[in-house]
């Protein structure tokens, strides 16, 4: 792409500046997918994506041109117990910034998660927004919740948001009302604004005094902006309320982590744009993450 010292490019915050307070990781988890997936192809992919965004938002008249963000790389063979033993080991060194992690499918978010949390699970928060409900049984992503949920962290501090119907059984459903976690289905949202929602959903998460984790699995949208997303549905939530929600989470001190999974960039249409969007929901996230100090 042509270069103008006008137009700085997202791609420029990413920096070897380890001291930076936001890191990106790439973790190419594709392996145990409940339907195929080359979701191992969207790390890379979207650093290249960022390119195309610049890093000033109008909306809030905000330029981060001076936000670094440490680029940690990615995380070899990132799958099974000795993957996911490597990412929580890479999380553990980053524990002092801001994690943004890019999937890969959404079995990242089990490690991601108890790499950052650690001995913390019991008082920690988990949001997802979610079509599905995450709680099978065994190891894919289609369990990261379920596996937390094992692991010792409270169902009373997940909020789950966009559950989609007809994405999920009557089972899961029920075991989610079991646990306690919080469900904010879809239909809700038509009727919510993206500020009582996630208001809300902080509230809950953070009732125990732990750090959150926030899941952004982008299947929750709509199939017509994320054709790359195998499990997306038709009538999910648009790309502006997905770039919206990345802001408030963003803005929110409370929020110590996030991870973009479920986008295939093999399997996106030829505009790529399941794949811009998780890149400018990043941008989003980064200004949300750089109003802190301000407000």
């Amino acid at each position: 792409m042509n270069s103008d010292p006008n137009w700085p490019s997202a791609s420029e915050l990413l920096t070897e500046n380890s001291t930076a307070r936001v890191a990106l990781l790439g973790i190419p988890a594709h392996q145990t997918s409940i339907s195929p997936t080359r979701a191992d192809t969207t790390p890379p992919a979207v650093r290249e994506a960022l390119l195309r965004f610049s890093t000033y938002c109008s909306t809030h008249d905000r330029d981060m041109r001076d936000l670094e963000v440490f680029d940690a790389g990615n995380i070899k063979a990132p799958d099974h117990a000795a993957g996911e033993q490597r990412v929580r080991e890479k999380v553990q060194e980053l524990t002092d910034k801001f994690v943004i992690a890019i999937g890969g499918d959404n079995s990242i978010t089990y490690s991601v998660a108890t790499g950052l949390w650690g001995s913390d699970i019991a008082s920690a928060g988990l949001i997802t927004f979610d079509a599905h409900h995450d709680l099978r049984d065994g190891e894919s992503n289609g369990s990261p919740v379920q596996r937390l949920v094992n692991a010792g962290l409270n169902g009373a501090n997940i909020v789950q948001i966009g559950i989609a119907d007809f994405s999920n059984s009557p089972q899961y459903a029920t075991r989610a009302k079991d646990y306690g976690i919080t469900v904010i289905p879809r239909s809700e949202l038509r009727t919510r604004s993206s500020e009582s929602v996630i208001a809300q959903a902080l509230e809950i998460a953070g009732s125990a005094g732990g750090p959150i984790h926030v899941d952004f699995d982008v299947d929750v949208c709509d199939r017509s902006v994320v054709p790359g997303c195998p499990a997306a549905a038709p009538g999910g939530i648009s790309a502006d309320e997905f770039r919206d929600f990345a802001y408030l989470v963003g803005k929110s001190p409370q929020v110590a982590s996030v991870d973009f999974t479920e986008v295939d960039a093999q399997a996106d249409s030829v505009d790529g744009r399941s794949v811009r969007l998780l890149a400018v929901s990043i941008m989003e996230l980064l200004c949300g993450f750089q109003g802190r100090k301000i407000n």
